[in-house]
């Protein structure tokens, strides 16, 4: 009996001294899982960041009172036109000038110089020329900013009565579509264009059905022109 006794107190010491390595084991185990877990959630919010796509550019907002790039050899200034006139050195000289209706524009020094009917570099040519008896080897740069003289107006049975801004080439048709069209009570056969000529009214008239047709011979606009939607 004491020896039975004896075994089976041995057995149990050899139970729990087998049982201790395996829950200190197990402990172990736990820890570095958890110690992985809680070092790779940094990384992934790192990552996050990094790969964070950067914000869009917005591209800034065009100058809508800009008229767009002018040929300065061939563009031909009008009365009401805007101009940038810049003296080389000179602020005082330089600034944005109107052309008056009468044609002219004014300048410090120089007085009224006629700008209309020039283009761009040749009204820079006269100017320059102008200043060199107040400067030494004046540099003038003349750039259309504003484009107010090439327009032709419509009057009578017409979707939108008024001036319109005149495109290079532009022909009474275009100017009618452009104009909202003919009204239901226009006479399409008695449409005629007034013209300015030495200080007189000229009558063009204009066959509105034979334009339609693509025959628009020998009629043309010019800057000024008034189309008469009877």
């Amino acid at each position: 009996m004491r020896v039975f006794c004896s075994m089976g107190a041995i057995l149990l010491m050899l139970v729990a001294a087998a049982e201790v390595p395996i829950a200190a084991q197990t402990k172990s185990e736990a820890a570095a899982t958890a110690g992985s877990q809680v070092n790779s959630a940094p990384a992934s919010s790192t990552e996050q960041q990094t790969t964070a796509p950067a914000p869009a550019k917005v591209p800034p907002a065009a100058d809508t009172n800009y008229a767009g790039p002018m040929d300065a050899s061939r563009y031909i200034i009008g009365p009401q036109d805007s101009l940038q006139v810049t003296v080389w050195k000179e602020p005082t000289l330089s600034g944005t000038i109107p052309v008056r209706p009468d044609g002219m524009i004014s300048l410090v020094l120089v007085g009224d110089i006629p700008a209309a009917g020039q283009t761009p570099t040749a009204l820079s040519a006269d100017i320059s020329q102008r200043l060199k008896k107040y400067i030494q080897d004046p540099v003038v740069t003349v750039v259309v900013l504003g484009v107010n003289s090439q327009r032709v107006f419509l009057v009578g049975e017409v979707g939108k009565v008024g001036p319109i801004m005149m495109t290079p080439g532009m022909t009474p048709l275009q100017a009618i579509v452009s104009a909202g069209g003919l009204t239901q009570f226009a006479s399409s056969k008695h449409i005629y264009i007034l013209r300015s000529v030495s200080g007189k009214q000229q009558k063009i008239p204009f066959n509105y059905k034979q334009a339609l047709k693509g025959d628009n011979s020998g009629v043309s606009l010019l800057p000024g022109d008034t189309i008469v939607v009877p």
